[in-house]
């Protein structure tokens, strides 16, 4: 039911005369793409050294709560624009991306990457007092960062692997990987 759904969005999307004109275009999907991996370098690169600093591998004489004010703003900034430039890309090949298996693997660790982050500010917040100047940083808040990093690392590689088609829905697959992936036709004729 909901691949069914997905697929018809998708669909639905792809028939957009824009989503056509911007996967076509000569310049413009290059340069949504470029900006959408120079976006993904910023917000990672302010990201990791927060996260190293929350494992205690780096700047261990700063205090950790001066790090992560200095760099909270260009994080974010580099987030709001790769989500946006990540939003383009998906309407510019909705129908293929709907159906990667990469791409939802993609979209359940962003999910799970925005929870642990959503967590682990409050906990550093809350926190960040007691520990603020000490080298290594309480257990919790080493646990949040070091899954922090697990996380967007994984994100990074299924963003990467969507533009391989080893599991895409026109390959002889396994029923589970055809449910996976969302192949509503080719499951459709298996039954």
């Amino acid at each position: 039911m909901v691949n069914e759904w997905l697929l018809s969005l998708a669909r639905w999307l792809d028939a957009q005369s824009w989503s056509t004109q911007l996967h076509e275009s000569i310049y413009m999907y290059a340069w949504v793409e470029t900006t959408h991996v120079l976006t993904l370098a910023v917000f990672l690169g302010m990201l990791f050294v927060i996260d190293l600093r929350m494992l205690g591998l780096v700047f261990t004489d700063t205090p950790a709560s001066k790090i992560a004010a200095r760099l909270d703003t260009p994080m974010m900034v580099g987030f709001v624009v790769m989500v946006a430039t990540g939003l383009a890309l998906y309407y510019a090949i909705p129908v293929r991306s709907t159906q990667s298996i990469w791409f939802r693997i993609k979209l359940l660790l962003l999910v799970a990457a925005g929870v642990n982050a959503f967590l682990f500010r409050a906990r550093m917040r809350a926190s960040v007092g007691t520990w603020d100047m000490d080298p290594k940083p309480p257990r919790h808040i080493r646990v949040g960062a070091g899954t922090s990093l697990l996380l967007w690392a994984a994100v990074v590689i299924c963003g990467r692997t969507i533009a391989y088609d080893w599991f895409d829905c026109h390959k002889q697959l396994p029923y589970f990987m055809y449910w996976a992936a969302g192949c509503v036709d080719e499951m459709a004729a298996l039954e």
